[in-house]
């Protein structure tokens, strides 16, 4: 895990104004709902988007949806537990403490924003589904999980591996009829602005403690080195 990790620190201003651009999103979009929960402005094109995601139905992508269904809540949700518990055992308590604040934060907001909502879901759902729409559960769960692994460690692909992987869960959810598309988007609203600001708070002591555990990990291989040259001086002698 020591090579796989290497967290960088981000810039305040840019994590400040990405955040502040997708809360007033998200709020402006919540407003509307507050205002009228039933027929909001963008029900239409809700409507429409629908319409024509549901009409790409076949066995295939039937198949790989069902899948994301179940991946996309609970799966997140025990590969975010377990990620919490490697960090612990490799040593990384400050790390883990932030891997578990964030998804538990993103998971109590969005079951606050559901049950203070309470937006309807479509009428053709073909999944289980709990009560409110309005933001999707897996999109949260799923864009938390990603965004912390991808701050975690530090590199491009990642970040476009997270980036396809949210994107497909909003695709998922809509394809489901679980979710309107304004309630997806509404998701990545809450749940990436949550991860990165807690970022901020933890990255200082996250990098510090990755730094730590690779000089760990290079004085341990350098002392094992001494030891089998040691021992191989001795057999020869």
């Amino acid at each position: 895990m020591t090579r796989v990790l290497d967290p960088q620190r981000l810039s305040t201003g840019r994590v400040l104004a990405v955040s502040t651009a997708l809360l007033t999103l998200g709020v402006v979009l919540g407003g509307l709902l507050v205002a009228d929960v039933r027929l909001p402005p963008f029900q239409g094109m809700d409507e429409r988007w629908a319409r024509w995601i549901t009409s790409l139905g076949n066995p295939f992508w039937d198949g790989i949806n069902v899948v994301l269904n179940v991946a996309g809540y609970r799966g997140v949700l025990v590969l975010h537990g377990l990620l919490v518990v490697a960090l612990l055992l490799r040593r990384r308590p400050q790390t883990a403490l932030y891997a578990a604040a964030a998804g538990i934060a993103v998971l109590a907001f969005t079951q606050i924003l559901k049950a203070g909502l309470l937006r309807d879901r479509p009428d053709n759902t073909v999944v289980l589904t709990d009560t409110g729409s309005f933001p999707s559960g897996h999109v949260a769960s799923t864009a938390a999980f990603l965004v912390v692994v991808a701050l975690l460690v530090g590199r491009v692909w990642v970040w476009v591996l997270a980036g396809f992987g949210v994107l497909a869960m909003m695709v998922s959810r809509t394809y489901l009829s679980a979710h309107w598309l304004v309630d997806t988007v509404g998701s990545v609203c809450l749940a990436v602005p949550v991860v990165l600001l807690l970022w901020l708070l933890f990255q200082n002591i996250c990098i510090q403690e990755n730094a730590d555990a690779r000089r760990m990990l290079t004085w341990r291989a350098r002392a094992s080195r001494r030891q089998r040259a040691a021992a191989h001086q001795e057999s020869e002698s």
